[in-house]
């Protein structure tokens, strides 16, 4: 799973709460959590371009449990977040609504074009040619995020054990 995009860099210990803010969560309107993703972080309410791969540092997706963070980022065309480490209950968000993940650390420069290989656990950079290996995502959750999270993939786990070949 090969995912192409403009690099937004962000820090350390970036929280739920900033990814989305608590006054947004009132709504079950996905599109509205995309419209209001990182609008808590100063400076970055609507610098998100459609592809563009989250660049962290430690423990992203620290705070609260909420699972409307990863669905905002990846409402907001957000294909990818690396970070040095995430928080857990973030990551397997993540996993759960779709939203690829990689933990790595790397430097960043904004808007740098890289490249995230998830099925190879690397991330390349254009400007350098520098390819990093990043922890590399067990299979089965390869195969989840593929199938555009975990409903998904057990729909498809259902459809399978109904049509046996």
């Amino acid at each position: 799973m090969r995912i192409t995009g403009r690099a937004l860099c962000l820090g350390d210990d970036i929280n739920t709460d900033v990814i989305i803010p608590s006054k947004y969560l009132r709504t079950k309107d996905h599109r509205v959590f995309g419209e209001h993703a990182l609008e808590g972080l100063e400076g970055y309410k609507g610098r998100i371009q459609r592809g563009d791969v989250i660049i962290a540092g430690k423990n992203f997706g620290c705070g609260s449990s909420r699972e409307q963070a990863p669905i905002a980022l990846k409402e907001a065309g957000i294909s990818c977040v690396v970070a040095e480490s995430f928080a857990r209950i973030f990551f397997r968000n993540a996993i759960n609504v779709g939203l690829p993940l990689m933990e790595v650390k790397v430097n960043c420069v904004d808007g740098e074009p890289i490249e995230v290989d998830l099925d190879k656990g690397t991330i390349s950079f254009s400007r350098t040619k520098e390819t990093v290996r990043g922890l590399k995502l067990p299979p089965f959750l390869l195969e989840i995020l593929k199938d555009g999270g975990l409903v998904a993939h057990r729909r498809k786990e259902e459809f399978k054990d109904d049509n046996p070949r």
